[in-house]
């Protein structure tokens, strides 16, 4: 085998220039596979990151049977709240931890009643880490001593053809399944550009929501914002050892679409990135034929040393193999450098936030990362595209008689 490779890594570099294009071929490739990794990366961070923080955190804590009855909206008040927000605090990278009142609901007025779920919030601690609080585009964010004052969407404030001031109905079922109503204020409007998330929610202040819900000092539900996306199961599983008798679980088990949307599209787009190295192990396939014909007498003399066919194909592959692994070293060098300056610039897609509803969760720049996470995949496929580029040749050139190349001029 040690033969076969000196072979190889001679016969490559013999002919630089072609062996550069493939080499660059090959590299350029790979680094746009990682600059599209790094680049989805920072799109899926961007999305995620936002849409956590107006869904309600990375992580959240329920009470025992939640996620059997989560279907009907059920108002479990959790035991001890405080100390699931104090454990939640204690882990690294926890920015916040909120108290929450989440069930299901109507609101009213004379354009009609739509339901939704009302949600009781701590409006101090989730102010500086809410999407919400920064897309308020009339009236004011809530307070925490707030009473019947309602915070709603711009879809639903057009639904309801209603502005900050106007009173709406809120309805819903308290802890003992009996029907509360209360006239509220709309003492705010926020627009994060998502229509059918705003008329899906409206927030009220959880002192409110106890009183209206029959919950004194009780909460229903513990969001936990973290610094980061992707550090959900270290603290979902440091939770669940700490904490006995609740649900703990991250935003992709209690919000699976959000999570199933980016992993479709990540996986149709992976497809997309095999086809562009195929293209380039067709560009591959030609200068190895080229090779094949220009080193006729050098194939006939190896057969005439002894060299068997299949030892002759075996250095071909060889060949394409090496060429694949520099290929291979390049196209990562050339990614890490492109990934890491646009990382450090970042790219505005704020122009393109009303193309799809999930394109407003966008705001402003995205940060590629440096697309490692698959790279070992990435390289492992050009690797193995460029040994079945050099396969055709490598069949060609063992099927030739010596007799016949040494003749070859």
């Amino acid at each position: 085998m040690l033969l076969y490779l000196r072979l190889a890594w001679r016969n490559i570099w013999r002919h630089r220039r072609r062996t550069v294009i493939i080499v660059l071929a090959m590299g350029l490739s790979l680094a746009f596979m990682m600059f599209y990794d790094g680049l989805m990366d920072g799109f899926n961070r961007a999305i995620a990151g936002n849409a956590v923080r107006v869904l309600g955190g990375n992580v959240q804590v329920h009470a025992e049977g939640y996620r059997e009855k989560m279907d009907s909206n059920p108002l479990l008040p959790l035991q001890n709240d405080s100390s699931v927000v104090k454990a939640a605090l204690a882990q690294p990278g926890v920015t916040a931890a909120s108290r929450r009142i989440q069930t299901g609901g109507l609101v009213t007025n004379r354009e009609g009643a739509f339901p939704l779920n009302v949600i009781g919030i701590e409006a101090s601690v989730e102010a500086p880490v809410s999407l919400i609080a920064e897309h308020i585009e009339e009236g004011r964010w809530l307070a925490d001593d707030d009473q019947d004052a309602v915070l709603i969407g711009r879809g639903l404030a057009d639904a309801l053809a209603v502005s900050v001031g106007d009173r709406i109905t809120v309805v819903g079922s308290d802890v003992n399944k009996q029907n509360r109503q209360r006239a509220m204020t709309v003492i705010g409007i926020y627009d994060i550009g998502l229509p059918s998330f705003e008329k899906g929610a409206v927030y009220i202040s959880l002192a409110e929501a106890q009183s209206l819900f029959n919950l004194r000092g009780q909460s229903t539900e513990v969001q936990v914002t973290l610094d980061k996306v992707g550090a959900e199961s270290q603290v979902v599983a440091a939770l669940s050892s700490s904490l006995s008798g609740y649900e703990v679980e991250s935003w992709e088990q209690n919000y699976p679409e959000l999570g199933n949307a980016i992993g479709q599209k990540t996986a149709v787009m992976d497809i997309f990135s095999v086809v562009i190295v195929m293209i380039a192990g067709i560009g591959i396939l030609n200068l190895l034929l080229m090779a094949v014909y220009e080193r006729t007498r050098e194939i006939g003399l190896l057969g005439a040393m002894g060299f068997k066919p299949r030892q002759i194909a075996i250095t071909f592959i060889m060949e394409g193999a090496m060429i694949g692994v520099v290929g291979a070293i390049a196209g990562i060098l050339m990614g890490l450098l492109l990934n890491g300056s646009m990382g450090q610039v970042g790219m505005d897609y704020s122009q393109f936030a009303g193309v799809t509803e999930y394109m407003a969760l966008i705001s402003g720049k995205v940060y590629p990362t440096l697309g490692l996470d698959k790279i070992g995949d990435r390289a492992a496929v050009v690797v193995v595209i460029a040994m079945l580029a050099a396969l055709i040749p490598a069949v060609i050139a063992s099927r030739r008689e010596p007799s016949d190349v040494l003749r070859h001029v």
